[in-house]
């Protein structure tokens, strides 16, 4: 319809199950990312995708992305999914807090609930990176922007499409930039943790 039938292929499946092209490829785009990132696993499947179609110095898009952390202060979200289980229509369920603790929860967070700058705890290099590098402990400080009572950390993560680009583009998941469906990956505490600004 649109004159393309000659220059566009189309495979619809997996990527591992895409047979081999006639010739590699100068350019890789993909939408991929899950929560927090690497949440859904597709990474690998872009790594492979790069690693068997892509030609040497081609670009994949993004080419880069960081997982960040900050701390946050919620008590009423706190509450909405930690305190709530005291009384649940008059029944105590506190046995339940430990296992709503263990879990990740998917939250659009209100930036006013920061109470530190983010620190980055990673960086992927999709040009080069492999599987084994999601797996990975990070050690980092964050100082307190203001008293409060800590009631999380929050996770994040940003795009970078900006190798060799004139253009560059950042596509943020930051509490601080505009919502998108990926929204903020919140990790809570046991308990809050009150801190002092500049500790």
């Amino acid at each position: 319809e649109n004159g393309y039938d000659k220059e566009i292929d189309l495979f619809k499946g997996r990527v591992e199950d895409m047979p081999d092209p006639d010739h590699k490829f100068d350019v890789i785009v993909s939408e991929w990312m899950g929560y927090f990132l690497l949440f859904e696993g597709m990474m690998d499947s872009v790594i492979y995708a790069r690693d068997k179609f892509l030609v040497p110095g081609g670009n994949i898009f993004p080419n880069r992305c960081t997982l960040s952390i900050q701390a946050v202060c919620d008590i009423e979200k706190y509450k909405e999914y930690v305190d709530f289980w005291d009384d649940v229509y008059g029944f105590k369920m506190t046995a339940m807090k430990k296992d709503v603790i263990k879990e990740a929860n998917v939250e659009a967070v209100k930036p006013e609930t920061a109470c530190c700058e983010p620190i980055t705890v990673k960086e992927l290099d999709l040009t080069t990176c492999q599987v084994s590098d999601t797996e990975f402990s990070s050690t980092f400080d964050l100082v307190m922007s203001r008293s409060c009572a800590v009631t999380a950390l929050v996770g994040y993560f940003d795009c970078y499409f900006d190798k060799d680009l004139s253009h560059k583009v950042v596509l943020s998941t930051s509490p601080k930039s505009a919502s998108t469906h990926w929204k903020q990956t919140m990790f809570l505490l046991e308990n809050p943790v009150q801190v002092t600004e500049g500790t």
